[in-house]
C-alpha cells in the first residue's frame, strides 16, 4: 500500500498507516516513533503525556520507542540509549525480510553515524517494520552489525497504553517469574502475586518471560495483548503520583492511565559478530475482556509463537 507521509507542526515528517477496517498508526521519523495507534472505531490506545516535549532533541514521552543501543542502567549512555532521539529514514531495501501482504506497513533504517560512533564506538544499522492490520499491530526490529569488531547491545521496544484506571489493571503471565526492582537498587525478587496489580510506583524487569503477556483492563472491558520473540525480558513502569508530578514531561495525574509494558532484551546482552544480524518481533492486540487468565497459566503458556 502507498504511504501517506506528512509535515507535522515542527516540519518533521510523519507517516499515516491506515487498513480497511478504520484503525490507524502514526510514526514519526524523528526516533522512529509510533505516537498514535487507533482502533477501528477511532479509540486512541497508545498514551501520550499530556506534558510530552516534542521538541527536538528530546524523546517524547509516550508511545511506542525504540531504546538502544542500551536500555536501562547497564552502560555509559542514556539509561535509554539514543536511537530514540536521532532522525531515522524510511529503508528503501529491507531486504531479507518478506513482502508484508497486503497490510499497511513501513520500515525504517537508522544507521549510526560520525557524531554517534563518538558516543558510542560501534558502527550499526537498526531497522523496523511497522505493519497494521485489524486489531493488530506488529514491529520487527532488527540489528546488523556493520562494525569490524563484535557488537553488544540491548534493547527495548517501550509500550506506553492507554488504560482507563491503573489501580483497576492487572496483568497476567509474569507470575511465578524473577524480576529486578529498580526501586530497590536492582535486586531480585520473585513474583508472588497470582496478578501484578497497581496501588504506588513500579519499575520492575521480569527475566525470562512468556511470549505472551496481557493487561486486563476492566473498566473498559478491554485487553491488551502482547506476544513477543527474541525478547526474553519485560519492562512494567508507572511512576504513581508523586514522581509524575517530579517530571517535567509528565502531567501530575497522567500516570491514572497509562501503563508501559516493553518488550526487551537486558538480563542477557546480544552479541553480534562483524556482518551478524538479530532479529526480534513484537505483535500487539487488543481482545474482550471476557479473555479467560487461564490461557496465561505460566505452567501451560507456549514460550514461543509463530
Amino acid at each position: 500500500m502507498p504511504l501517506n507521509i506528512f509535515q507535522d507542526l515542527d516540519g518533521l515528517p510523519r507517516i499515516i498507516l491506515t487498513e480497511p477496517t478504520g484503525s490507524s498508526a502514526e510514526v514519526l521519523l524523528y526516533g522512529g516513533q509510533i505516537v498514535s495507534w487507533k482502533n477501528e472505531q477511532k479509540q486512541e490506545l497508545l498514551f501520550k503525556s499530556s506534558k510530552a516535549n516534542w521538541k527536538q532533541p528530546k524523546a517524547i514521552r509516550g508511545g511506542i520507542s525504540v531504546c538502544f543501543p542500551q536500555f536501562g542502567n547497564m552502560g555509559s549512555l542514556d539509561q535509554q540509549g539514543f536511537t530514540r532521539n536521532r532522525l531515522w529514514s524510511l529503508d528503501r531495501d529491507p531486504s531479507s525480510l518478506p513482502p508484508p501482504d497486503n497490510h499497511s506497513s513501513v520500515d525504517l533504517i537508522f544507521k549510526s553515524t560520525r557524531e554517534d560512533l563518538k558516543i558510542w564506538p560501534r558502527s550499526f544499522e537498526l531497522r523496523l517494520r511497522i505493519t497494521l492490520s485489524a486489531g493488530k499491530l506488529v514491529l520487527i526490529p532488527r540489528v546488523r552489525n556493520t562494525d569490524n569488531k563484535p557488537l553488544s547491545f540491548t534493547l527495548a521496544l517501550c509500550n506506553y497504553l492507554i488504560v482507563s484506571d491503573i489501580s483497576e489493571v492487572r496483568i497476567e503471565g509474569l507470575e511465578t517469574l524473577d524480576y529486578l526492582d529498580n526501586l530497590v537498587k536492582r535486586s531480585r525478587f520473585t513474583e508472588q502475586a497470582d496478578a501484578i496489580t497497581f496501588d504506588g510506583e513500579v519499575d520492575r524487569v521480569y527475566l525470562r518471560t512468556p511470549s505472551k503477556i496481557a493487561i486486563i483492563d476492566h473498566e473498559k472491558k478491554r485487553t491488551y495483548e502482547l506476544k513477543k520473540n527474541g525478547m526474553a525480558d519485560a519492562v512494567v513502569w508507572n511512576p504513581w503520583e508523586r514522581k509524575a508530578k517530579a517530571m517535567s514531561d509528565m502531567g501530575g495525574e497522567d500516570y491514572q492511565s497509562m501503563i508501559s509494558l516493553s518488550s526487551a532484551v537486558i538480563e542477557n546482552p546480544v552479541t553480534l559478530k562483524p556482518g551478524e544480524e538479530w532479529k526480534g518481533r513484537q505483535e500487539l492486540s487488543t481482545v474482550s475482556s471476557s479473555y479467560c487468565s487461564g490461557q496465561l497459566d505460566p505452567r501451560k503458556v507456549i514460550y514461543g509463537f509463530q
